[in-house]
């Protein structure tokens, strides 16, 4: 029986590594695997997954108004789909991942997603919170705090080395613009570190 998965953590934390490894497994065995990433998403080229040791492939793109349900729909009549993969899963809208629900409980193909779990402000994004009432499983990938060996639960946004609370949610950015962190780390970030960094 398909699943609806939901794979999240902080900046930093692997999660496109993961799902490009994952696509490798399913087509060395002669798979079919559909590849999605957000089109909100843009550092590196529409449509592109990479990883920050530099791994990447095309993937299709799925925007918040995209009838991702139709689109598998009439794939599905011509193809057998092994399983679909989604990166940047927090971009997803609520009907992105009703889709998703739907797509695993009609047509029984598995669907994961990966994503962060919160914003800079430990707000839940869109479509984390729904993944997190629709998923069936829920996976954490892990990293550590960028001053500490302490987990990293939480990302911390940066402007010229600053610390940044407030703001607009979406902002695309790496290590110069967010840092995994943990929760002490994210109140009281190491700013002597950050300004000799």
């Amino acid at each position: 029986m398909a699943q609806l998965f939901f794979n999240y953590g902080a900046m930093n934390s692997g999660k496109s590594i993961e799902i490009l490894k994952v696509a490798h497994n399913y087509e060395e065995e002669g798979k079919k695997v559909l590849v999605f990433t957000s089109g909100l998403d843009s550092r590196f080229g529409n449509g592109k997954i990479r990883s920050r040791i530099g791994i990447e492939r095309v993937a299709e793109v799925i925007n918040p108004d995209t009838d991702f349900y139709e689109i598998i729909k009439s794939q599905a009549k011509s193809t057998r789909i092994s399983c679909i993969l989604i990166d940047e899963a927090q971009f997803l809208s609520k009907q992105n991942v009703v889709d998703c629900a739907r797509i695993v409980d009609e047509f029984n193909i598995p669907v994961m997603a990966f994503g962060l779990k919160n914003d800079f402000q430990n707000h839940l994004f869109e479509g984390t919170q729904f993944l997190l009432l629709y998923a069936d499983k829920f996976e954490e990938i892990k990293t550590i705090c960028w001053f500490c060996d302490h987990k990293a639960t939480m990302n911390l946004r940066l402007s010229n080395n600053q610390p940044i609370y407030e703001g607009e949610q979406f902002m695309l950015g790496g290590n110069e613009s967010y840092l995994p962190v943990c929760r002490e780390h994210y109140f009281h970030p190491k700013l002597k570190e950050l300004q000799n960094g």
